[in-house]
């Protein structure tokens, strides 16, 4: 009977990470200014889901699943006039209006570092798993999330 229970028991563990659910996670890399920048995050699909719509103006967005979407950086950026020195952040985006967000740059205490306007910008391709790219050349990088047929973007640079 013990035996029974010990291979009831081991069986149960070896499925229970099967049966969770759990998203992708992706990264975003690039070097600016001879630095590297990386974003961690998770990667939900839609599923035949408007998001971006759904989404509450007002309301803080994690932008992605089952974990903050995490912003480490070796180099002091800037977007626009906003100045954001390098370390480890969390990244939130907040739907301001209806067709206006901000990206939310925050210590992992939720103090708050910077809010940044995004441009958005309508995709040729709808995009059915959340991505984030990062691109950068020389000291000046860009920031893009992309999610349906909506892009959201800014620019910065680094140091």
């Amino acid at each position: 009977m013990i035996k029974r229970l010990a291979f009831l028991a081991a069986a149960l563990a070896a499925a229970l990470p099967a049966l969770a659910h759990a998203v992708e996670r992706g990264e975003a890399k690039a070097t600016v200014a001879g630095k590297t920048v990386t974003i961690d995050y998770g990667r939900p699909s839609l599923k035949g889901r408007d998001m971006l719509a759904q989404a509450e103006v007002g309301k803080a967005w994690r932008m992605g699943a089952d974990a903050d979407t995490t912003l480490k950086t070796e180099a002091d950026l800037k977007f626009g006039e906003v100045a954001v020195p390098k370390g480890d952040y969390v990244l939130k985006a907040t739907k301001l209006t209806a067709d206006k967000w901000e990206l939310n740059i925050t210590k992992a205490d939720g103090a708050a570092v910077a809010a940044v306007p995004l441009s958005p910008q309508k995709l040729s391709d709808n995009v059915e798993t959340f991505t984030i790219e990062l691109t950068g050349g020389g000291a000046a990088g860009e920031f893009m999330m992309k999610w349906g047929g909506t892009g959201l973007k800014t620019p910065f640079t680094a140091k």
